[in-house]
């Protein structure tokens, strides 16, 4: 009862909040997807709460981000579609940027060291379920907000954005190409019936959760590292989640087992059971702190 009280007055407070918040990232498209932010947290003036992401490369590099200059589009041994940048060289966020220069997707990275936090991450059914290795430092997933077959041949317009923000569809990559690819529907009604995403519980400022294919009595290894966020029914979120515990990004969530109830029907019992395990909401509009009820 305390987190949910906790949690209660967090939202109470963010409504007087949100004018001046929204002063400092804007909010001004009226697409579905206006915005890009991750990470949840209770301290409204945390730097990592919601914290706001670039959509265009202009607002990347007044931010502070950084192109990847070693892969990308045209780049040799590239296997991700998109101009990549990264801030304070933390990969739990890294954005996708098409060829002109707009918001195309976003990956979430892993350093392979320490090891000490799980020496034997990730499990050969965790690489089948989208998890890249990266070589030689990172295993990584990738999301896209747009075609990926268009990201770095024709990119999208100014008007594309205007008209659809952040983006129009969301898609995982699920193989060693951009081509590989689970995508996501856009209405709550679609996801039981033709995915095997199952149905988690809502969470104020988070949303209507869904998990991929999971059982009271599933082993962790075959964990699918994301799940989705409905709120009014309509897609309007996602989010990463790796069993470890690893501390390498300072935008990752920790929850502990005693709170997996929150969102989730039922919880896998191998799941956290060796401690908190890494998390990272990622929202695709602009006011999560008082927009996201369900």
């Amino acid at each position: 009862m305390k987190v949910f009280a906790s949690i209660l007055c967090f939202c109470l407070a963010a409504n007087s909040a949100n004018a001046f918040l929204e002063s400092i990232w804007g909010s001004s498209s009226k697409a579905e997807w206006n915005g890009l932010r991750a990470g949840f947290g209770i301290n409204p003036f945390s730097s990592y709460s919601f914290a706001g992401l670039p959509r265009t490369v202009a607002e990347a590099i007044n931010s502070g981000w950084k192109l990847d200059t070693t892969l990308g589009c045209g780049k040799t041994g590239t296997y991700f579609n998109g101009n990549r940048y990264i801030k304070d060289n933390d990969p739990g966020a890294m954005v996708l940027m098409d060829k002109n220069g707009y918001i195309a997707g976003i990956q979430a990275g892993i350093p392979k060291t320490p090891t000490s936090l799980n020496p034997n991450y990730p499990a050969a059914n965790n690489m089948k379920y989208k998890v890249f290795n990266e070589e030689p430092n990172m295993w990584v997933t990738t999301a896209y907000f747009s075609e990926p077959s268009t990201i770095c041949s024709t990119g999208r317009s100014e008007s594309d954005f205007n008209n659809f923000g952040t983006g129009h569809m969301l898609s995982f990559q699920v193989g060693s190409s951009p081509s590989d690819l689970m995508h996501v529907p856009m209405d709550q009604k679609d996801v039981v019936s033709t995915t095997k995403f199952v149905e988690g519980n809502c969470f104020v400022a988070m949303g209507k959760h869904f998990w991929y294919d999971v059982t009271v009595d599933m082993s962790c290894d075959d964990t699918f590292p994301v799940f989705l966020l409905y709120n009014s029914k309509r897609l309007n979120g996602f989010g990463w989640a790796f069993n470890p515990n690893y501390s390498n990004s300072k935008r990752w969530e920790h929850p502990t087992r005693t709170v997996f109830g929150a969102f989730m029907k039922e919880v896998p019992t191998c799941l956290g059971k060796d401690g908190p395990v890494s998390t990272l909401h990622v929202y695709l509009t602009d006011n999560p702190r008082t927009g996201n009820f369900c």
